[in-house]
């Protein structure tokens, strides 16, 4: 059931109820995508084409892998990382929805949300002949007004798509009768070669609120990172660059639907309180986040759609 141009799939599965069987014949490519169970119980979409390969987990629509052919690793995930269930793993993307940071009312709720710690269903699966494209879902559940009384009236999904570039892109949808707020982020951990050799381009002369130190400053020059850095810069529409010296190569990070990017490596001491960050990982790293937080967060109407977008490739140095 192959098209060399087109191949696709939209019969909704989750991941609680569907096998691996089940996944694979209803979403699985035989040459392009196949669903896998880990050692520890988590179902992976892999996904292997002629332009790159990468990872998606059930678990919180996360992306733990992507490399494009040729390429070093773009995604990094900590060495120390194990998965547990309601837990997002440290690195790939997790997804940060529908709040991100602490919950704005009441911080026994868990840090960015729900989305990253929930099972996602399999929308659809699809083959174009330079990427492949997977849609996953969480549908509303009544269960989650634990997390937020609104929550039942949002719906949310991430379509992925897999090439020379990694397009990744959150649709949420407000099914209710009342406003909602939002905030949220798609958190992407970078693997870089040192961190003492890189520096983020296009932040230049931009607002950032700076959550070490406090306050608001103005970023003059590029972003270099020598301690730990955790900041959300405002009115940001342009592309950043993740200018990588070791690697001798550029991450350009282009986003649509958001005004705010968050840049964020813990260091060494707020590593050594990680208990799944390992001693020296905070060197590989580099999390350049595309979000709507801060002076970004949304209200969305009755009805309204609020798409948030991220693209990500690589670029020669």
């Amino acid at each position: 059931m192959t098209d060399e141009h087109y191949q696709g799939y939209d019969t909704t599965m989750t991941a609680n109820t569907a096998t691996l069987d089940e996944l694979n014949q209803r979403f699985g490519m035989t040459d392009q995508l196949r669903f896998t169970d880990q050692a520890d119980g988590a179902i992976v979409a892999a996904i292997k084409n002629s332009r790159a390969s990468a990872q998606i987990a059930l678990q919180g629509a996360q992306m733990l892998a992507y490399q494009p052919l040729g390429a070093a690793p773009v995604l990094w995930t900590s060495a120390a990382a194990r998965w547990v269930p309601g837990k997002s793993l440290r690195g790939g993307v997790p997804v940060c929805w529908p709040w991100f940071g602490p919950h704005p009312d009441d911080p026994a709720q868990p840090a960015h949300g729900y989305a990253r710690g929930q099972n996602w269903e399999v929308r659809s699966s699809s083959a174009m002949p330079q990427a492949t494209h997977v849609v996953l879902g969480l549908p509303p559940r009544a269960d989650y007004q634990r997390y937020a009384p609104y929550a039942a009236n949002l719906d949310v999904e991430l379509a992925v798509s897999v090439g020379a570039q990694l397009r990744m892109t959150l649709t949420t949808r407000n099914t209710g009768a009342d406003s909602v707020p939002l905030t949220q982020a798609l958190h992407t951990y970078f693997r870089v070669s040192d961190i003492g050799g890189v520096r983020i381009l296009g932040l230049e002369d931009h607002v950032f609120i700076d959550k070490v130190a406090g306050g608001r400053a103005t970023q003059r020059g590029t972003v270099q990172i020598d301690g730990e850095v955790d900041r959300i810069y405002v009115d940001t529409d342009n592309d950043c660059l993740i200018d990588d010296a070791g690697l001798q190569r550029r991450i350009r990070i282009a986003h649509t639907g958001s005004r705010a990017t968050v840049v964020w490596n813990p260091w060494i001491a707020k590593s050594q309180q990680l208990g799944d960050m390992d001693a020296e990982g905070y060197r590989q790293m580099l999390c350049v986040e595309t979000a709507n937080a801060a002076d970004d967060a949304r209200q969305l109407a009755p009805g309204a759609t609020q798409v948030l977008s991220a693209v990500i490739s690589l670029e020669a140095r």
